[in-house]
Order: C-alpha cells, then sequence, then structure tokens
C-alpha cells in the first residue's frame, strides 16, 4: 500500500476506534472493537488479535483470521519477544525470527505490539500477520501504537 494512502486510512482508523472504544471501560471488548476494524480496514493484515497475559502464560484473546494457537509456548516466539523487550517488533520475513512460532504456515511478516494498563505494565500484545513478506514498516508501528494506547484510556 501506498504510504500516504496508508497514513490516511490509519489517520481515520484512529479517529473511528476513538470514538468507538470511549463507549465501553472493558479492555476485552476493546481488543475485540480494534481486531475486527483493522482486519476488516487493511486488506494485506491475514490475522489481526491479540494474547493476553494469564497467569503466567499467553493465551489467545479477540482476534480476526483463521484459527490461532490457543497458549504461546513461554519466552519464545514474536509475542513473547515484544513483552520480554518491552517495545513494538517488526518482522520482515518470520522464517527469520528464531523461535518463531507459526500457528498458520501461510504467515510471512509480523509485528508485535505491547498492551500496557493505566500503570505501564504489561497485560497483552496486538499480533498483527501478514501472508506477504516486508507487510509492516515504520507507519504501522507508529499508528498501531497510537491505537493499541487506546484501550488503556
Amino acid at each position: 500500500m501506498e504510504k500516504n494512502k496508508k497514513e490516511g486510512r490509519y489517520q481515520r482508523i484512529f479517529l473511528q476506534l476513538g470514538d468507538l472504544l470511549q463507549k465501553s471501560e472493558n479492555d476485552i471488548a476493546k481488543m475485540a472493537t480494534i481486531s475486527a476494524v483493522l482486519f476488516n480496514k487493511f486488506e494485506y493484515f491475514f490475522w489481526c488479535g491479540f494474547y493476553r497475559i494469564v497467569d503466567g502464560e499467553l493465551i489467545v484473546g479477540p482476534y480476526q483470521g483463521p484459527v490461532a494457537c490457543q497458549v504461546l509456548q513461554k519466552n519464545k516466539g514474536v509475542c513473547w519477544a515484544g513483552i520480554n523487550q518491552k517495545e513494538t517488533i517488526l518482522v520482515p520475513n518470520v522464517e527469520e525470527f528464531p523461535g518463531h512460532i507459526a500457528c498458520d504456515s501461510r504467515s510471512k511478516s509480523e509485528i508485535v505490539i505491547p498492551v500496557k494498563n493505566k500503570s505501564g505494565e504489561i497485560f497483552a500484545v496486538l499480533d498483527v500477520d501478514s501472508k506477504e513478506l516486508n507487510s509492516f514498516d515504520e507507519i504501522d508501528k507508529i499508528y498501531l501504537e497510537k491505537i493499541i494506547n487506546l484501550i488503556s484510556n
């Protein structure tokens, strides 16, 4: 997707989600709404959803796309890397990421954004996969981080 077009779409989605999410205090409802909107607005999003930290495990939460792994092996894969490094992880080619967990072999690139509560503690991650290599860039990173911040606001 062309850079200007992508940025414009993210700006519109951010405003739309801001309006939608202010109506709920429930984090899971917010995650479900974010997953649905993003998945349906970006054609290169093959899987879009959340993994939540529950009793020290990373458990699938609200998502859109093919069936997901229910529980992700501790400290392995892109989602745990985002949690352990406390930052967004952009993976141009999942085959080159050490310990990548392949819930669906069609996934080729990925971005993971840690989700923090009002106290700044990570309690989930947004995970987005694409069937194409190099699908995600700095624009995705900037706007997905902004969108994720709407959960704790």
